[in-house]
């Protein structure tokens, strides 16, 4: 497994080298341009030349879009990289991996907790349902994991906040910390806090379990329906056993192909959640980023990502051979 894993890794650096190349060449063909939009009102104004901007554009290096000129600040991106520099985000001011740092913590912490429940929920309903197959129960469960994976997720979290936040008035609509409170232990301010996190966990939730749902339905279907599974049940053994001893852990195994997209969605933050509950989380400052062309912070932050999916992809090949031990990752 060792020497596995270190084929992984080699081939790993190839990937994310492919990888950094694509995204570079089609950031830099986007229209969105960050001098262009932050300089805009004084060159509509007249107050800037647009002599000045293409000084500007030099400095930071964007003045030229042609094949050549993008090779060039590839390269120069690259160089930075290796030695662990992504740049300084335009917008933010700071270096990249500074500010990933800074706000992954908040994505990780509401995507961690909205992951747990998934799994609490999902697997057992998911098992349920196949055990009982065509009941009223299976029906239910099929119902609303349909809806909950049609559903938009900034309409069921507006749908949220009317309820719970204009409505009731029992949650707060938007951001993540309350400036009145003051003089609290930290406890209670990680308590009084966690309101505002409540609706956004719901809402990633509710929109999650359905597809885990369906995903282990169909794959305990295709364990029950094995052979070993009725010689399990001739030999008398209790239908409990059968399917929590038995079949349980072989419809683990699909399961654990899920692992790859884990580690992406618990530290590259729930854009579109994140945005509409106002929370300043590494996806909603990554959309902030996109649309004003902010070229080092939108690098980094995908490499971030193509990072944690290789290393998710390979967590759960490692994951694959411990469930079932018949799988050899060797060769």
């Amino acid at each position: 497994m060792f020497k596995y894993i270190i084929k992984r890794l080699l081939l790993s650096i190839l990937i994310l080298l492919g990888v950094s190349i694509i995204i570079y060449f089609l950031i830099r063909l986007m229209p969105a341009d960050f001098l262009e939009k932050t300089f805009s009102s004084q060159l509509a104004q007249g107050t800037m030349k647009p002599e000045d901007l293409e000084k500007m554009k030099q400095l930071y290096g964007l003045d030229d879009n042609s094949f050549l000129g993008i090779v060039r600040g590839y390269w120069d991106w690259l160089t930075k990289a290796v030695r662990g520099n992504l740049g300084e985000s335009f917008v933010y001011k700071k270096p990249v991996a500074e500010v990933i740092a800074d706000k992954m913590w908040i994505s990780f912490a509401i995507s961690g907790i909205a992951l747990i429940f998934e799994f609490v929920i999902a697997i057992p309903l998911g098992v349920s349902s196949a055990v009982k197959q065509y009941s009223f129960q299976d029906y239910l469960v099929t119902i609303l994991a349909m809806i909950g994976i049609s559903f938009p997720s900034f309409f069921f979290a507006d749908v949220l906040i009317k309820i719970f936040a204009v409505e009731l008035g029992w949650l707060p609509a938007t951001g993540q910390t309350d400036a009145t409170l003051s003089n609290l232990s930290h406890f209670e301010y990680l308590i009084s806090n966690m309101r505002f996190l409540i609706l956004p966990m719901i809402t990633l939730v509710v929109l999650s379990i359905g597809g885990m749902m369906r995903y282990t339905r169909t794959n305990t279907l295709e364990v029950l329906n094995a052979d070993y599974i009725r010689t399990a049940r001739a030999k008398g053994l209790s239908e409990r056993k059968v399917i929590y001893k038995h079949a349980f852990r072989n419809t683990m195994i699909p399961l654990v192909t899920t692992f790859a997209g884990i580690l992406p969605s618990l530290f590259g933050g729930a854009m579109i959640v994140e945005q509409v509950f106002g929370i300043e989380g590494i996806g909603n400052i990554a959309y902030k980023a996109l649309n004003q062309g902010d070229i080092p912070f939108i690098m980094g932050y995908n490499m971030f990502l193509a990072i944690l999916t290789i290393l998710g992809t390979l967590f759960s090949d490692i994951m694959y051979a411990i469930v079932d031990p018949r799988i050899k990752l060797g060769k």
